[in-house]
């Protein structure tokens, strides 16, 4: 590995991404004077989205060591990056703090609460106060940050010391930590999902929407890196070394979580509608009995019946391009689908747009890329002192 130089940056990319981000977050901030519910929402559903990426890369990470998969040693280091970014949503976290009385219903002085019936009100003061309150509120965030920070930076500042001593210790020392942390990221990232958007509609609970976040979340990861792995062309980069076979499994993978991502829904869907219990029949009643049912039902065509018969192909899945744009294709709908879980809370009789859209996932997406090129400058885009880095290079699909 000779040849792989540490990475300098691209001149351009990361004072761009940055500079979208700040003057997004600045437009953002602005949106929340004019109207702070609505752009509280939008920069709800941008934090959602860009950090379930980063928290869904650091659980894959932990996956693959523990699976002991050397295939993906290759593309290791983009994941981990992407991982190592979490202290940043912890900052971005605070941005949404003077907005929560205005989103959630459960927080005390929000005006919200008046459009609960006198019987939810009673419900959630005496049944759920004791879980959906600030205090334990902040209390949990701080765990949840906490338990993400300290494995990210664990595991990688494992993987890159061992670029600089080369000891077979730290794979083992990955190996190691990676099974241990799995129940805790699970677990929280959960627990997260739960608070972030599930509290939105509090009276509404499902056991597996911490599933439906985070598969999707773990869809946006392999196609993100599908993106970032065609276009990481260059003398100091990891693109050059990637080979069609890899392409074949992230196209694998993008394929499975799809599938996954429909059989989650449905479930979900399914299980909540044959009980038809009225603390949870309401929340899909809003998306398929009002304005929103079209796009219900286009979620249906859009993210599982198109890319799954799309991803079928296996002579698409070895073209990094044509793969690349399925992946461009899947991050948009990602978004609509976290727009599709957030949204109907502000707008439950139809769909309806804001600018802050665009600005809070431009401000968020603009400073965390920018942040993950920061923490991956100087540093060797693959593993390069890894014991099976030229396993992984030398990888055939079988």
């Amino acid at each position: 590995m000779n040849s792989v130089e540490r990475y300098t940056a691209t001149p351009k990319l990361m004072p761009l991404a940055g500079g979208i981000g700040v003057l997004g977050l600045l437009a953002t901030a602005a949106g929340y004077f004019v109207d702070p519910r609505v752009t509280g929402h939008s920069y709800l559903l941008a934090f959602a989205y860009w950090a379930g990426i980063s928290i869904a890369s650091l659980i894959m990470v932990a996956i693959f060591h523990t699976a002991k998969a050397t295939w993906m040693t290759v593309l290791r280091r983009v994941m981990e990056t992407m991982a190592v970014s979490i202290p940043l949503f912890a900052v971005l976290f605070l941005g949404l703090i003077p907005a929560l009385k205005h989103i959630y219903p459960w927080f005390p002085g929000s005006e919200l609460v008046n459009s609960l019936s006198e019987m939810e009100r009673e419900h959630l003061g005496h049944k759920q106060h004791g879980y959906l309150n600030p205090t334990f509120f902040a209390v949990r965030q701080v765990i949840y940050f906490g338990v993400w920070i300290f494995v990210s930076h664990r595991l990688h500042s494992l993987s890159t010391r061992q670029d600089e001593d080369g000891q077979l210790a730290r794979t083992a020392s990955l190996r190691k930590w990676s099974p241990g942390s799995l129940p805790f990221l699970a677990l929280t990232i959960t627990f997260a999902s739960f608070d972030w958007m599930m509290s939105l509609t509090p009276l509404w609970f499902s056991t597996i929407f911490g599933v439906y976040y985070f598969t999707g979340s773990f869809l946006a990861v392999f196609c993100l890196l599908t993106i970032v792995s065609v276009n990481a062309q260059g003398h100091n980069l990891y693109g050059n070394l990637v080979k069609p076979s890899h392409f074949h499994n992230l196209g694998k993978l993008m394929l499975g979580f799809t599938a996954f991502w429909a059989y989650i829904a449905f479930s979900q869907f399914f299980l909540i509608w044959i009980a038809n219990l009225p603390e949870e029949a309401p929340w899909y009643h809003t998306r398929i009995a009002t304005g929103w049912r079209g796009l219900s039902i286009s979620l249906f065509f859009l993210h599982f019946l198109l890319p799954f018969a799309i991803l079928l192909s296996r002579n698409l899945k070895l073209q990094p391009r044509k793969l690349a744009v399925v992946a461009v294709y899947l991050l948009v709908i990602h978004a609509v689908d976290l727009y599709w879980l957030i949204w109907p809370a502000l707008s439950p009789e139809h769909p309806s747009f804001h600018w802050t859209l665009v600005t809070a996932f431009l401000g968020v997406g603009g400073v965390s890329i920018a942040f993950a090129l920061f923490r991956i400058r100087g540093r060797y885009t693959l593993p390069v002192k890894d014991p099976y880095i030229a396993e992984s290079l030398r990888y055939v699909q079988p």
